[in-house]
C-alpha cells in the first residue's frame, strides 16, 4: 500500500497510526502541502485524489481511498484484529463521536486551507492562531465529558478515538492551546505516547519531517 501524505497532517496522522496498530505496511509517498505552492494541487496528485488533500491510500490492486475515516472504517473491515470499535453498537456509536467531533468540528475549521483563507481576508497570525485555539477548546470541551476511565478514551482498549484525539493533540501543543483543563484527554494522550504505533507514527519520525 501507497499512504500519501504529509508529515504534519494530523488526517494523514491519523491513517499512519491505524496502519500501525493493524500491522499493516506501507510506503510512505510525501505530498509537500506548502512547498512550490503545495505539491497536492498538481495535476499528478489530483488524478490520484481529486479532492487534492491528504491522505489518500493506494491499495495493492490500484484502488484508492480518501478521507482517513473512511480509510480507517476500511482498515477495520479488512483487517479487524485488533479491532479499533467496540463490539456493542451503543459503543461503537459514542467512539465514532468523538472521531466526528474532531474530523468533522474541529479540523475542518482548523486545518490549511481554512487558516490560509482567513489570512487571504487580511486577519494577521496573532488572530489566525486565537481561531485556531478557539475551535480546539469548544471541541475539547465537548469530548472531555465523554470519555470513558482508562486508560485510552473508552477503556482499557485503544479504539478509532485515540486514534483521531492523539494527532488533534499534537495540533493543539504546536499552536500553544492551554489544555491543563482537559485532564481525561491529557490521560490518554500520556498513555498512547507509550505504545509503538502511535510513536512511529509521530510527525517527527516521518522521512518527510523537517
Amino acid at each position: 500500500m501507497k499512504l500519501y501524505g504529509y508529515f504534519r497532517s494530523s488526517a494523514a496522522y491519523r491513517v499512519r497510526i491505524a496502519l500501525n496498530l493493524k500491522d499493516q505496511p506501507y510506503e510512505t509517498v510525501s505530498i509537500h502541502l506548502t512547498r512550490d505552492g503545495g505539491k497536492h494541487l498538481t495535476p499528478e496528485y489530483r488524478a490520484i485524489n481529486p479532492q487534492m488533500r491528504v491522505p489518500a491510500l493506494t491499495l495493492s490492486n490500484g484502488e484508492t481511498i480518501i478521507q482517513s475515516l473512511a480509510i480507517m472504517e476500511y482498515l477495520e473491515e479488512v483487517c479487524p484484529d485488533p479491532a479499533l470499535l467496540p463490539v456493542d453498537a451503543l459503543e461503537r456509536a459514542h467512539v465514532r463521536a468523538v472521531c466526528e467531533i474532531i474530523a468533522c468540528d474541529i479540523h475542518p475549521l482548523n486545518n490549511l486551507v481554512t487558516l490560509n483563507a482567513l489570512k487571504k481576508l487580511g486577519h494577521d497570525q496573532a488572530t489566525v492562531d486565537d481561531w485556531y485555539r478557539s475551535w480546539v477548546i469548544a471541541g475539547f470541551e465537548a469530548i472531555e465529558p465523554l470519555l470513558k476511565p482508562g486508560p485510552y478514551a473508552f477503556g482499557s482498549r485503544v479504539t478509532m478515538a485515540d486514534v483521531c484525539l492523539i494527532p488533534q493533540i499534537f495540533n493543539a501543543r504546536r499552536f500553544k492551546t492551554p489544555l491543563d483543563r482537559f485532564p481525561k484527554i491529557l490521560a490518554v494522550d500520556a498513555a498512547c505516547a507509550k505504545l509503538e504505533a502511535f510513536e512511529k507514527a509521530k510527525p517527527e519520525n516521518q522521512p518527510d519531517a523537517e
